[in-house]
């Protein structure tokens, strides 16, 4: 019997006053092993509620998030890869400091934690490079059908078809893991090198000797 279980959610985020695009949430739940037909998204303004399903490992995921302040559903995007799945969700109020924390209530929840990949601090927000979330490009939910509610564990998904939006090739497989194949050699490995082989031309000169 398959047992559920609350996902690790990873957040980070961005502001500004003025730019829209510069105004967002950058949420992860990690889900790995999840195929696209067993996820269930509920998004609202006011928080989510996310379900999803591995075959492989037994396990049903299932986490309920109330967020801070509301976001703009039509105008947030969502990634699904073969470990997790990734939500840019824009806030709604345009704002140039951050959100004091992702939950509504003030209190630490356990599978909660900090994106310290993607987190900039606010003061520093605008000086950082560029974050790459080509991920994200052309997947805004504007447009799609039932939004609404998933009516709990069951319901159609809210319409979202990951399939659609994340690409049907599931990224995020071994091939994006870090590869130390083009790793630099180690400092100093090239001059010992040349040591080894100023001794041997030594020790040759002796034995001819």
């Amino acid at each position: 019997m398959a047992s559920t279980v609350t996902p690790e959610v990873r957040w980070a985020q961005r502001s500004s006053a003025t730019d829209p695009e510069n105004n967002f949430i950058y949420l992860t739940i990690s889900v790995p092993d999840v195929p696209t037909s067993n996820l269930k998204l509920d998004l609202k303004p006011t928080g989510l509620v996310f379900t999803g399903h591995s075959d492989t490992l037994k396990k049903t995921y299932h986490v309920e998030l109330e967020f801070y302040a509301e976001i703009d559903p039509a105008a947030s995007q969502v990634h699904h890869t073969a470990r997790d799945v990734e939500m840019k969700l824009r806030k709604k109020e345009l704002d140039a400091h951050y959100w004091p924390r992702l939950l509504k209530e003030p209190k630490k929840v356990h599978f909660l934690k900090t994106d310290f990949d993607k987190w900039v601090d606010e003061d520093e927000q605008h000086e950082a490079a560029e974050d790459d979330f080509s991920n994200f490009g052309g997947m805004g939910m504007g447009g799609m059908p039932g939004m609404g509610g998933m009516g709990g564990m069951g319901g159609d998904f809210g319409g979202i078809d990951f399939s659609k939006l994340g690409g049907a090739g599931l990224p995020g497989g071994d091939d994006e893991e870090d590869s130390d194949d083009d790793m630099p050699p180690l400092e100093g490995e090239g001059e010992a090198g040349k040591v080894e082989e100023v001794k041997e031309t030594v020790d040759t000169s002796k034995e001819a000797a």
